[in-house]
């Protein structure tokens, strides 16, 4: 019976690849013009949709560009977002409608995501189908994924004629086994794999035995923030990120114990909702912090927030590419970060822009912080060196760094592409 089965699985996928042969040869040529982004929650809040949204501004410029949004969770996007950009929804959670089929289908898990996804309970076997279908009735243009298990069915489904990008905002490192052994595989068909670290690239390049036509870092770009840089005057410390143990606040609340003995005048806000927030709330009551430590909820606007700051703290356990640390500095914030080495420890230059602690040490971060309190010339130095390090990430520098990628998997297709000539070693910058 094994061995029938293997025929038979073996014989479905020559069917499946001759399908694909065939769509390829009447594919219209290979196009940038559209540009497709697939999302796991487009109205939802969170970093990865935030950095999505202004790559999707950016290249509205001069492409069609559309956001396809897994699930509709809520009415209107919580990002404000370019109006050029337009929004398809493929699981409306919203207004779920009457059909019997999406009722039967919704009850029962995902077959097409892998379980090692950390959002795997947020697919089901209705989100299978509206995706397997949707990938499938593109024939050119861009398709663009922002997490592991999106990346993977795009790899396994998109048509030949599509230009296929697999964008990864968290760590290769930081996943299970099970899901770095579907990368190793699947990860080869897409045109392109886009990290957001040069240490998420090197892990890459060393993981992938066959890899994608490129492999690209583009890091995440300042987004636009309302008002002005930070006068430093106020004694706020500030954090922002989901309320999830991965982003460590309840460390920060132990660390503010001590930061709170010395300098009760000092007030540390921490914004965002998540799983987390009656566990935090009770921490805070149980250390005696009511009215020194706040949890506002989840903001919109957080330059406005920042503004009213000093320093702002990033107490992770590891990240991919902090939004938030850009946007501080963008702000003339001071940073204080725990020494994450796919994100923080490529952004912040310790004691240049911001100061680096070792991860997972309370007294060291509580440390860090009373010094940046303590000595105003180094939280002032700190904040202008910040403000010239977000300079590097301006908009229209990483935008052009995103349509040189496309330009470049365009002419790999039509076969324009020449590869450039190697750099001599005096020519390496250092």
């Amino acid at each position: 019976m094994r061995a029938l089965a293997r025929k038979g699985k073996s014989a479905m996928v020559r069917l499946y690849r001759g399908y694909n042969r065939r769509k390829k040869r009447g594919a219209p040529p290979p196009s940038i013009d559209r540009i497709r982004i697939l999302l796991l929650h487009a109205n939802g809040m969170g970093g990865t949709i935030r950095t999505v949204f202004n790559v999707a501004g950016y290249l509205a410029r001069e492409h069609d560009v559309e956001i396809v949004s897994v699930l509709r969770e809520a009415e209107e996007p919580f990002f404000p977002v370019d109006p050029r950009v337009k929004f398809r929804y493929l699981d409306d959670r919203v207004n779920p409608g009457l059909d019997p089929m999406r009722a039967m289908l919704s009850k029962l898990p995902s077959k097409l995501i892998p379980p090692g996804e950390s959002a795997y309970h947020r697919f089901t076997l209705w989100t299978d189908l509206k995706l397997a279908r949707y990938i499938r009735s593109l024939d050119t243009g861009v398709l663009m994924a922002t997490r592991p298990g999106l990346n993977l069915v795009m790899a396994q489904l998109a048509l030949p004629g599509v230009i296929t990008i697999g964008q990864e905002h968290v760590a290769l490192r930081t996943q299970p086994d099970s899901m770095q052994a579907l990368i190793k595989w699947r990860y080869r068909r897409l045109d392109a794999l886009v990290t957001l670290t040069k240490a998420d690239q090197r892990d890459y390049r060393a993981t992938l035995t066959k890899k994608p036509r490129k492999l690209a870092r583009i890091p995440n770009a300042v987004p636009p923030l309302s008002g002005d840089v930070a006068k430093l005057d106020a004694k706020v410390v500030i954090a922002v990120g989901r309320l999830t143990r991965l982003k460590g606040f309840h460390r920060l609340i132990t660390a503010w114990e001590e930061v709170a003995r010395a300098h009760p005048d000092w007030k540390l806000r921490i914004f965002g909702a998540g799983p987390q927030e009656d566990n935090l709330r009770a921490q805070i009551t149980e250390a005696g912090l009511d009215g020194v430590v706040e949890l506002p909820g989840a903001t919109s606007d957080v330059g406005a927030e920042l503004e009213k700051a000093s320093i702002f703290v990033l107490s992770s356990r590891h990240e991919g590419f902090p939004m938030t640390i850009l946007e501080a500095m963008a702000k003339g914030l001071a940073i204080v970060s725990f020494n994450s080495p796919h994100g923080p420890k490529e952004m912040i230059t310790h004691e240049s822009d911001g100061l680096l602690v070792k991860p997972r040490t309370n007294a060291n971060l509580a440390a860090a912080i009373l010094r940046v309190i303590e000595d105003e010339p180094l939280r002032r130095r700190l904040a202008a060196g910040g403000v010239e390090t977000a300079r590097l990430y301006d908009a229209d520098v990483i935008g052009a760094q995103w349509e040189a990628l496309l330009g470049e998997l365009l002419a790999r297709r039509d076969g324009t592409w020449v590869k450039p000539p190697a750099r001599s070693a005096s020519q390496v910058r250092p």
